[in-house]
């Protein structure tokens, strides 16, 4: 079924013009998928040749399960990062769409490699939406088609993964794991469970970014991260125990139980990342 989902998509934009490529991504790219996986694709085009949404919108009816249901935004219309693509069904299983400006991602891509990553606010990533996401999507993504090459010379550029991006990832997020657990301490002593839930939450997402860019690589997305940061080279041994006793903790309401666990977590990653 997978490949047929694959194969429908691309044979019907393929002849959209203005459409410079088309990748299938996340854990189906990585062939790490389970039986109710999403299928995620991006879509890739030069900002001065954007496609036209009507062509799209046409070229895509025919193939979903509801043609009415086939509403694609504007381009930019999900901000800046995620700037726009569609929910779609197609033989019952769910299809998400999302365009991806070239010129921007080859700019990250510089700024990555120059050692600078960003983290911006975006609903449905509850950590952030990091930079290096973009490249991570441009390296881990399987071409459907990519009429002149764009997508294989983003490629090129950050495969193997670039050492850069690596300490940027590092310093960017290392030092915020203990920053974020010293503020879900002062929350304890107000016995605010909601704050030191969240704290905690970002506390192990910094974790999970750490530890992929220890292993150099690529986290495009925080569903599942860190339980495949577990399966690792370098990780944190019984890492999922780990996180378990966390969440079990602010579920019981043990708040300080919480800090202790998490404060274990960190000590561990400083062990695990000095013999890295």
């Amino acid at each position: 079924m997978e490949d047929a989902i694959v194969e429908t998509m691309r044979e019907a934009l393929a002849p959209v013009s203005d459409v410079a490529a088309l990748a299938l991504g996340g854990s189906r790219a990585r062939r790490a998928a389970g039986p109710d996986s999403d299928y995620d694709f991006g879509l890739y085009y030069e900002p001065d040749a954007p496609p036209d949404i009507r062509e799209l919108v046409a070229a895509l009816s025919p193939i979903v399960d509801r043609p009415p249901g086939c509403a694609l935004t504007r381009i930019g219309e999900w901000g800046p990062w995620i700037n726009g693509g569609g929910w779609l069904k197609i033989g019952g299983a769910k299809v998400d769409l999302l365009y991806r400006d070239l010129a921007k991602v080859r700019a990250v891509v510089a700024e990555g490699k120059a050692g600078r990553v960003t983290m911006d606010y975006q609903p449905g990533h509850p950590h952030g939406f990091c930079s290096a996401i973009l490249i991570g999507e441009a390296a881990l993504g399987r071409a459907l088609f990519d009429r002149a090459g764009a997508l294989a010379a983003v490629k090129r550029d950050v495969l193997p993964y670039p050492d850069s991006l690596r300490r940027a990832l590092i310093a960017k997020f290392h030092w915020e794991i203990g920053f974020a657990i010293d503020n879900a301490e002062l929350a304890v002593g107000r016995d605010d469970a909601t704050h030191v839930a969240g704290c905690a939450y970002r506390a192990l997402s910094c974790l999970a970014q750490v530890l992929f860019a220890l292993n150099g690589r690529y986290l495009i997305n925080e569903k599942g991260a860190l339980a495949e940061a577990a399966s690792f080279a370098i990780t944190i041994a019984n890492l999922d125990h780990a996180i378990a006793q966390v969440w079990f903790a602010i579920g019981t309401h043990q708040l300080r139980e919480t800090i202790r666990s998490l404060r274990e977590l960190a000590r561990a990653l400083e062990a695990t990342a000095r013999t890295a």
